[in-house]
């Protein structure tokens, strides 16, 4: 059941526009999603850095899926509030962002995502965010 749920999520992920953007699903498991993003001229700044809403838009909705593997198929989930702090620019030609859920609330969950630059294969921690999200049943 949770295979079929977490393979739904990954392809639920890639719309609109996470999809324009590029981000790509690495893994899904109960609690936990974590994504990637090939970086693009498009997503870089004028100084030549990942743009901040790039990585703000990843550790949003990467954390609103790591809440999405623990709501009922009626339920989606929305972000009510988010903030998130950048600590170097990010200058790789990947972004990765690993979400995980640190409070498994009925309605209220919270989600914390950690966004790294990778270059030549080495992983720098750029930013991390704290995501609060309210599950909501579709009606």
């Amino acid at each position: 059941m949770a295979n079929d749920r977490f393979e739904y999520l990954a392809n639920d992920y890639r719309q609109g526009f996470p999809a324009h953007c590029g981000f790509e699903v690495d893994r899904v498991d109960s609690g936990i999603f974590e994504t990637r993003l090939a970086v693009e001229a498009m997503h870089r700044q004028q100084d030549g850095f990942v743009h901040a809403g790039v990585m703000a838009t990843m550790a949003d909705h990467t954390a609103g899926y790591a809440a999405f593997t623990l709501v009922s198929e009626d339920e989606r989930i929305l972000t009510i509030e988010f903030k998130i702090n950048y600590f170097k620019p990010a200058l790789g030609d990947t972004l990765v962002c690993r979400s995980r859920v640190v409070h498994p609330g009925k309605k209220i969950i919270v989600s914390e995502s950690e966004v790294f630059s990778i270059h030549k294969s080495s992983e720098k921690l750029v930013a991390k965010a704290m995501v609060t999200l309210m599950a909501v049943v579709l009606r």
